[in-house]
């Protein structure tokens, strides 16, 4: 059985002190609420600023549910990059996860298939655990190119890779239109796109690694819609970005996945 996962970005968001007290809560509020969460079928990532990185792996080190992420990596193993942080860096702060091809990422630092193919290569070769993301903006699902534009974005990175690495990855699909707008793609939409690129992965590797691969929606996911969201048989879980600042908000996202 595919695993179920709630990972919270935090992006550009909360200084050190502010972080740690974040951390802190969203932990002491999963204890409280243990009961409804299956641990062994739902694991919980926290992808916050790389300063709090090596702080968040040392507070979440005896917890079985939360794993650390980071937002981003270099394509570099290592060099005169200055101002990169490459995925040996983030693997010896105790993280497991590395977020790739974030629309943001796409969008304000022009990174293209070919930079992002090479990223997840990199966080794989140092036993990291990358989390992909693919989507549509408005224009692209407005014109009805959106399945083909995820397609594309898939086909010219993960699906190049073996199956032994592919099976590492998850995919999280982001209606780039949805994020930070407070528009979130309807559930038959997330559950329509959601089975494209089920059938993708199996057209392109086979059945069971298409029934193993979690997917995860991302687009102003929210405490209010998650539970509709998550109830799609192709949706695995969030990639969460504003409501992952609130604990209570991010905690009760993360028992909606059990509804």
């Amino acid at each position: 059985m595919r695993k179920k996962i709630v990972a919270g970005n935090w992006k550009m968001n909360m200084d050190f002190d502010e972080g740690i007290k974040l951390i802190e809560n969203i932990i002491l509020k999963i204890n409280l609420k243990a009961s409804l969460i299956n641990t062994n079928e739902t694991g919980v990532i926290l992808a916050p600023p790389f300063i709090l990185l090596q702080k968040a792996s040392e507070l979440c080190l005896d917890n079985q549910t939360i794993s650390i992420g980071a937002q981003n990596c270099s394509q570099h193993e290592k060099g005169a990059y200055t101002g990169e942080i490459s995925a040996a860096m983030i693997k010896s702060t105790g993280a497991n996860y590395v977020i790739i091809g974030h629309s943001e990422r796409r969008k304000y630092f022009h990174e293209n298939d070919e930079t992002l193919g090479k990223k997840v290569e990199i966080v794989l070769e140092n036993n990291l655990l990358p989390i992909f993301c693919c989507g549509e903006v408005l224009s692209e699902r407005e014109s009805g190119r959106h399945f083909e534009v995820v397609k594309k974005q898939l086909e010219e990175t993960i699906f190049k890779f073996k199956k032994n690495d592919f099976q590492k990855i998850v995919v999280a699909y982001e209606p780039v239109w949805a994020i930070g707008t407070g528009v979130t793609a309807s559930p038959e939409q997330a559950q329509e796109m959601h089975k494209f690129i089920r059938e993708l992965i199996r057209n392109n590797f086979d059945k069971e690694i298409a029934e193993q691969t979690t997917i995860l929606y991302g687009g102003s996911c929210n405490a209010k819609n998650a539970v509709q969201l998550f109830s799609n048989p192709d949706v695995d879980g969030g990639l969460i970005g504003g409501a992952s600042l609130k604990a209570d908000d991010f905690v009760e996202i993360i028992c909606s996945i059990e509804n």
